[in-house]
């Protein structure tokens, strides 16, 4: 679907680039993962006794857990006894209760062992098969920047502005000025989805 079916302006196409964040560090990264892990295994904690699922990869399972409307998916390695990584997929206090229901942010962190395995691929590939949208944080790492691109192979990417608590669809390129404003974001689309659909539904 393109901007000009929906009557939408469309800009000259320049290679897709949103604000690009800090890293943290890999020894910050450790000490988070570190505690997670520990939490994950202390009876009694929030996170204890998560039910475990198969990722599909040798060593590894997912550990979910759902907390005031947003979905944390905890990459185990059972082998190494540690925590690989983990995503959350955050509700977006910028839009409407009405989009809560089918668009999430998520936001990945995993130890630089588990980079470029897929695993954060598998995890984002399962919430857009379940039907959910997913839209870029203000900000993106690199590594994320790029799983986008890699995703919009299999599912539709766009740009959308979050402005005054709705969606508004702006095409599937937009312009630098455009790109730098912090209310414009990318989205995938889940599976059952199309642009409309969404934009009317999260109105």
């Amino acid at each position: 679907m393109s901007a000009a079916a929906l009557g939408l302006p469309c800009w000259r196409a320049r290679p897709l680039e949103l604000r690009i964040d800090v890293q943290q560090s890999p020894e910050a990264l450790d000490i988070e993962l570190d505690t997670l892990y520990r939490r994950l295994n202390s009876p009694g904690d929030a996170l204890h006794g998560l039910p475990a699922t198969e990722s599909g990869a040798p060593g590894l399972v997912f550990r979910c857990r759902e907390a005031d409307g947003e979905f944390y998916v905890f990459v185990e390695d059972v082998i190494e006894r540690r925590l690989a990584g983990y995503t959350v997929f955050n509700r977006l206090v910028e839009l409407n209760r009405r989009a809560e229901k089918h668009v999430r942010a998520p936001h990945s962190k995993y130890a630089p062992a588990y980079q470029r395995r897929g695993i954060a691929t598998a995890v984002y590939e399962s919430a857009l098969q379940s039907g959910l949208c997913l839209i870029s944080g203000a900000r993106q790492s690199a590594a994320a920047h790029a799983l986008w691109h890699a995703l919009a192979q299999r599912h539709e990417l766009g740009y959308v502005d979050i402005g005054d608590k709705s969606l508004r669809y702006l095409g599937r390129r937009v312009n630098g000025a455009i790109l730098d404003a912090l209310h414009i974001r990318m989205v995938l689309l889940g599976r059952g989805w199309t642009v409309e659909s969404l934009c009317g539904g999260a109105a």
